[in-house]
């Protein structure tokens, strides 16, 4: 085809960069092919590999699709660059990956299509001893939770829930679930409204999908069991409540069993969701919200029994702090590729480990399937000014933290005179508040905005969106004595020993003190870290393993 041609047909083919898409001009492949890590062919080969999948097009301009063409080729020919590339790329799939040359007629110019397949099951692909993903259009070193997700993967062949229970009966239900199943399920689905009452409980059973031609599943016992009947499912479906300390200690804990319909409320009346007051600026009179909203209780403890790994016989875990968050965590890794896209695509999960009883729980009103779930827990969150939720996929597991109160007023603040902002913006400002990193992309972006000051690495959220105070000496104080949560400093410092491994003390005084309120003297400063450090060991997130070294536990 000719050069026009070409042109057209990339540009209809591959018209987007993203993560699975990158255009790269490559003229010479001297030193493009395995070069400079993250720079080079097989980073972005390993990165497109190590989220879906997709193409990588070299000899084109980068933005704009034109035809450069590779004029350089050393020693590489398209005969052997797929041997070469498979060298190079640990775990990339050779049946799936191919190279395709494209000369143009009129031009002679030649383009290389790359055609990238998936990484395959819980193997990352790596390409100079590392792995590499894409974030936006930039390729960065693998995050531990994309990593997570990949080493976690599972197979999904048989639906635990769905399984036939051979000796059970609807005799074995409880008869107040069903009840309250009967209730929920009208709710659910008005147009079964006139003849729901008609139903006996079979038919009623058969038709919320809870069981399979009268036969019960294990997705019934789940939601309906009788407590004395859990032996059927070897008594391993529970859901511990757990509250505990400032300092992480026990101080009250309940077990709850099936039926887990009826247990919701149960678990749900023991979270103490106290109301939470605070001043808005303008206004003399404080507004008073509970801490948590009832729905994010509700949705994030139903989709923990929704995506529960049942044939692991763990326990669904709710942890209540006094500081004021909780944690929910089931056993069996997120299956969508991130929460990222979840929530800010708003897009519906497209696999789910139990989806009999995914079926049956929609059924009931107990969760939504269309991605609306998480978002919603996000939105009511940003309407409290309070953090987002935060998510760790490590160990095999879900965890999900939500916080109640306000751990920082700019964060706050910016929330309130700026009502429209969008919850991408609001996620992007959270992880300034949290002291998480951010791409040069996201710097970029909210330094525009005015949200930010200092310089990466060491932004914090900025009072220029806050109404000035005419003293300016007031200003420079709130300036100078600006400081973080604590847990911001703990979360730094376990970030930065996760990035680079064992650490020095004095590494770590050179990381957060800095960055401590200039109200405080050196040796307050050094008091702080020593604490901090002491709280994590005590989390059992670190350890020291030599004099002043730490690492992860």
């Amino acid at each position: 085809m000719t050069e026009p041609e070409l042109r057209s047909y990339l540009l209809k083919n591959f018209s987007k960069e993203n993560e699975k898409c990158e255009w790269k001009e490559f003229k010479s492949l001297k030193s493009a092919i395995s070069g400079r890590a993250g720079d080079d062919v097989i980073s972005y080969i390993s990165a497109i590999s190590n989220m879906e999948g997709g193409h990588l097009i070299i000899g084109v301009a980068d933005k704009t699709l034109n035809i450069v063409g590779i004029q350089e080729f050393a020693d590489y020919s398209i005969e052997n660059i797929k041997f070469r590339i498979l060298g190079n790329c640990t775990n990339l799939s050779s049946e799936s990956f191919k190279v395709e040359e494209i000369k143009t007629s009129d031009t002679n110019k030649i383009v290389w299509i790359f055609f990238i397949p998936k990484h395959q099951f819980r193997l990352p692909v790596y390409a100079h001893k590392k792995c590499w993903q894409r974030i936006d259009d930039n390729l960065v070193d693998m995050t531990r939770n994309r990593l997570d997700a990949i080493l976690n993967e599972i197979k999904l062949t048989t639906d635990w829930t769905k399984e036939i229970i051979a000796d059970a009966t609807i005799a074995d239900l409880d008869i107040y679930a069903i009840k309250k199943a009967r209730l929920e399920f009208a709710k659910r689905n008005p147009k079964y409204s006139d003849e729901i009452n008609d139903w006996d409980d079979t038919k009623f059973l058969d038709k919320a999908k809870l069981t399979i031609k009268g036969k019960i599943t294990r997705a019934a016992f789940i939601l309906l069991g009788k407590e004395e009947e859990e032996h059927f499912l070897d008594s391993a479906v529970k859901i511990r409540w757990n509250l505990k300390t400032i300092n992480n200690q026990d101080k009250d804990f309940e077990v709850f069993s099936i039926p887990l319909l009826l247990a919701i409320d149960q678990v749900y009346n023991k979270i103490r969701n106290l109301k939470y007051r605070y001043l808005k600026e303008g206004t003399l009179f404080p507004d008073e919200v509970l801490r948590y909203d009832p729905f994010v209780i509700r949705e994030s403890l139903n989709n923990a029994i929704a995506h529960q790994d049942y044939s692991c016989k763990a326990r669904i875990n709710v942890v209540e702090f006094e500081d004021d968050h909780l944690v929910f965590s089931n056993y069996g890794a997120f299956l969508p590729k991130s929460i990222e896209e979840v929530v800010l695509s708003d897009s519906p999960e497209e696999v789910y480990r139990n989806p009999f009883l995914v079926e049956a729980m929609k059924n009931l009103d107990m969760i939504e399937t269309q991605g609306g779930g998480i978002r919603k827990i996000f939105n009511f969150q940003k309407q409290r000014f309070f953090p987002m939720p935060e998510y760790d996929f490590s160990d095999g597991k879900t965890k999900s933290t939500i916080t109640g109160k306000v751990i920082n007023e700019d964060f706050a603040k910016i929330l309130i005179k700026n009502p429209n902002l969008s919850l991408d913006d609001t996620i992007l400002l959270d992880k300034v508040q949290k002291q998480k990193s951010i791409t040069e992309h996201e710097y970029t972006y909210l330094k525009k905005k005015n949200f930010i000051e200092g310089r990466k690495g060491s932004v914090f959220l900025s009072y220029k969106v806050i109404s000035p105070t005419k003293d300016e000496n007031l200003r420079a104080e709130y300036i100078a004595n600006r400081s973080f949560d604590d847990v911001h400093f703990k979360e730094m410092i376990v970030s930065y020993i996760r990035k680079f491994g064992k650490t020095k003390r004095a590494t770590i005084d050179n990381l957060i003190i800095p960055k401590l309120s200039t109200s405080l003297n050196d040796k307050k400063k050094k008091n702080k870290v020593t604490n901090f450090l002491s709280a994590l060991r005590i989390e059992k997130k670190i350890k020291s393993v030599e004099y002043g070294t730490w690492e992860l536990f």
